[in-house]
């Protein structure tokens, strides 16, 4: 009898540490600040008429 109780106890046990484990994990990747969302490339604005001057038929 001391053996299934010492087996139940271990599963218990287990069981209580993955899940704070996992929660544990939950909060600390809440807890990091969240990423700035800047491009790292940036284009000039096109012309106001919507012509392009370096397109094909620019000649």
């Amino acid at each position: 009898m001391s053996r299934l109780l010492s087996a139940f106890l271990t599963c218990v046990v287990a069981a209580l540490l993955a899940t704070g484990a996992a929660f544990g994990i939950v909060a600390a990747l809440d807890a990091t600040p969240e990423q700035q969302n800047v491009p790292l490339v940036t284009f000039p604005d096109p012309p106001a008429d919507g012509t392009s001057s370096t397109g094909p038929g620019a000649d």
